[in-house]
């Protein structure tokens, strides 16, 4: 059974500019996360746009990025969606294309009790094969609903593919609490990305990380120091990384990327879905000039 780990690319949906997804374009934003020494993909999150796609729009990214990607890297798609029926419509498409797993967040909009959530997670896992690992998502400032230790002990107990749990909450003890789930053997992942190193030092598996698209160096270099516990060298380049991406975040992250990697020449267009905003050109243009002051290109101490 595969398993999340290192740093782990919610990949952006390219757009066409008559806002069908962009296939040529994905396939080379997948390339450059491969080749830019990241350790896995995961299409469809939050940074993809998810919610703001269609279920067939979603099967088509999903397709493309396990195909490209020919396992060179796992691939794990979020399946998340509106309801139930989509979200296990989504899971059984991830398995047949060959993905190496899934990630599920929360239900959104609607607050929904412990109960609930177990029951909708328990669904969910239990609709794909036992060997086939499930990743639960919490990012509360967005879904309304959260994940505790008591939700995910639970499901990980009816499930034995509920494997982790990628926390998008800047919560240490929250984080932490989850590490305890199944014994200490349940992988959880860091949404928030300055919490990077310190979340792998006390026994996290990795982050989930849009700004690595772009500083796909500096995430590969905190990773690789995480690994051989240099901490001290670990720490001066996490600095640098939420520098870099305070820059990134300040206005829209995701339209930011989009902006970036067409600069580079990795996807055509910086098209949003609607109702998610582009930035302005005066917002680009800042955007790409305060990058490049930064040297943003480059790995520095």
């Amino acid at each position: 059974m595969e398993r999340l780990k290192g740093v782990v690319v919610p990949v952006v949906t390219p757009l066409t500019e008559d806002d069908q997804i962009d296939v040529e374009s994905l396939k080379r934003l997948t390339d450059h996360c491969i080749e830019g020494g990241l350790t896995s993909l995961y299409p469809c999150g939050t940074t993809g746009e998810m919610m703001y796609l269609t279920v067939e729009e979603r099967k088509l990214a999903a397709e493309t990025v396990v195909k490209q990607a020919a396992k060179r890297v796992p691939v794990f798609v979020h399946v998340g969606a509106w309801n139930l029926a989509d979200t296990i419509e989504l899971a059984k498409h991830a398995v047949s294309i060959g993905a190496d797993g899934i990630g599920v967040v929360t239900p959104t909009f609607y607050a929904i009790s412990d109960r609930g959530l177990i029951d909708y997670y328990t669904a969910v896992a239990k609709s794909v094969p036992e060997d086939f690992p499930v990743y639960l998502y919490g990012i509360k400032q967005n879904a309304i609903n959260d994940l505790d230790k008591y939700v995910c002990e639970e499901v990980a107990k009816a499930c034995p593919n509920v494997v982790g749990a990628k926390y998008s909450f800047p919560d240490m003890t929250r984080l932490q609490e989850l590490m305890t789930v199944k014994d200490g053997t349940f992988d959880v992942l860091v949404g928030p990305d300055h919490l990077f190193e310190a979340v792998c030092a006390v026994g996290g598996r990795g982050v989930v990380s849009g700004n690595a698209m772009i500083i796909r160096e500096h995430y590969a270099a905190v990773w690789d120091a995480i690994q051989k516990k240099d901490y001290d060298l670990a720490t001066k380049l996490q600095r640098r990384t939420n520098i870099l991406n305070a820059t990134m975040c300040a206005i829209n992250n995701i339209a930011a990327y989009k902006v970036i990697l067409k600069k580079e020449g990795v996807i055509a267009t910086t098209k949003m879905r609607r109702p998610m905003e582009n930035l302005t050109p005066e917002q680009e243009k800042d955007l790409l000039a305060r990058m490049e002051e930064l040297d943003y290109k480059h790995v520095i101490i």
